[in-house]
């Protein structure tokens, strides 16, 4: 795994990419090297307010290894921090230290990876998928994101274009609060939907990741034990807080 480094990088570039949900670019450290799936802290230098939350915070890269710039995204909370961050003049200097964590793709690829993810756990399966289509690894990946509706859901045009890209990639949105124009799956995502598009991949044992908030993150654990799949092909990140 890659040793970790602190770097003094600059705010490039900042979005929306879903309702309340933004996307800030960073210019990235030449000397930078992390995998997809791993994670950055950030920190703000001299910020103009804070508060008991401090001034640091864990997230996700979004961006794969091969893209030039290094993106984050989060739920606007309203704390010193967010405001700052979405304040900040463009080319306000910031600490980064990375690169953490280890839900990274397994190296085998006769196993299926299964990702299951909501919401803004959507974001270190961005960097593993769009990984995966530009290094062209012939992993199966399934990928299942679970929102309220559409416009709630960070990346979703995208993560559906990665299938032109792909022929190993399947993505499975679904959608808790239904919508009259909405054509995919609804619902949370169960054993019985993830059974339903596993079947293409044969009798070969798939490995699972899930990220997003905790209960979610247990709740589809409990369902997978219950499932009889081995805890050792469950592997799993939770975002607390945001």
């Amino acid at each position: 795994m890659s040793k970790s480094s602190s770097f003094i990088t600059k705010l490039r570039d900042r979005r929306e990419v879903a309702k309340g949900t933004m996307a800030f670019q960073f210019e990235r450290p030449s000397e930078l090297a992390f995998k997809a799936g791993q994670y950055l802290n950030l920190i703000l230098i001299d910020p103009p307010e804070t508060d008991a939350e401090g001034n640091e915070r864990s997230f996700s890269i979004v961006s794969a290894p091969h893209e030039r710039h290094l993106m984050i995204a989060t739920r606007m909370r309203d704390t010193a921090f967010k405001r700052v961050l979405k304040t900040a003049p463009i080319e306000t200097q910031v600490k980064i230290e990375a690169p953490f964590g280890n839900l990274t793709l397994h190296d085998d690829p006769t196993r299926p990876a299964v990702l299951l993810s909501g919401g803004i756990g959507i974001t270190p399966f961005r960097s593993i998928v769009v990984d995966a289509a530009n290094q062209k690894l012939v992993h199966r990946i399934f990928l299942f994101y679970s929102n309220r509706r559409p416009e709630d859901a960070p990346f979703l045009e995208e993560l559906k274009s990665l299938e032109d890209q792909n022929p190993n990639y399947r993505f499975i949105p679904t959608m808790t609060e239904t919508e009259r124009s909405w054509q995919g799956e609804t619902g949370h995502i169960n054993h019985q939907m993830i059974s339903k598009y596993l079947e293409t991949a044969g009798n070969a044992r798939a490995i699972y990741y899930i990220a997003g908030p905790p209960v979610m993150v247990t709740g589809l654990s409990e369902m997978l034990n219950k499932a009889r799949i081995d805890k050792d092909d469950i592997r799993t990140e939770e975002f607390d807080g945001y």
